[in-house]
């Protein structure tokens, strides 16, 4: 091989390695641009997920401030629905037409076999009426009170077994259709009305 050649061979391969390491360069460049944007990304999320903790911790503060902690928002309309139909059936204790002697809330019993609680419960000589009270009614609340509070009540208090029982679904909130089927049920629907309660008893019957 002549000196030319060589010369020539050597010229196409300094070529060779300066295109690679321009390629290389721009190949590092993109990465590092990469890198820069992955790393801006990532701590833009990190500074949005501190400010939202940042935001949590204030609203939870402020509603703790104000005395309102959202676990126990359920059961404090719960408890006061209970309190409102508890107070207005121990003022006037007549449902579906009888008369009551006695008017009793959150009452529990427990055996072997089973427990229960009912909200509340008025009975007299031959009759004890279950109220359930929701502060929304809904459907399964109705078939729960039909399908099994009767059976359990017999079950876990049976000084009572030859009793009537009367059902009464009470609640500051129900729909048309909940309310058709319940009447068509037997079961009473007890409601506020302004400030007057209001039952609904049209199709009572015994359990």
């Amino acid at each position: 091989m002549t000196n030319e050649e060589l010369n020539e061979r050597f010229d196409k391969i300094s070529a060779l390695q300066a295109e690679t390491t321009v390629e290389l360069n721009a190949f590092v460049v993109r990465s590092a641009v990469s890198e820069e944007k992955l790393r801006i990304s990532e701590e833009r999320l990190r500074i949005k997920v501190e400010e939202t903790s940042e935001q949590i911790k204030k609203t939870d503060a402020k509603l703790k401030s104000l005395g309102i902690y959202v676990g126990s928002i359920a059961d404090n309309n719960g408890a006061s629905t209970e309190d409102y139909f508890f107070n207005s059936l121990s003022d006037n204790p007549v449902f579906g037409g009888v008369t009551y002697d006695k008017v009793r809330k959150n009452i529990y019993s427990i055996n072997k076999r089973l427990e229960d609680e009912y909200d509340i419960v008025m009975y007299n000589g031959d009759s004890i009426a279950i109220i359930e009270c929701k502060y929304k009614a809904h459907e399964n609340d109705l078939n729960k009170l039909i399908d099994k509070k009767v059976d359990n009540f017999r079950a876990l208090f049976p000084d009572f077994k030859d009793y009537a029982i009367y059902l009464g679904l009470a609640s500051f909130s129900f729909y048309p259709e909940l309310e058709e089927m319940a009447n068509e049920n037997g079961v009473a629907i007890l409601k506020q009305k302004g400030d007057v309660l209001v039952i609904k008893a049209d199709k009572l019957k015994a359990y």
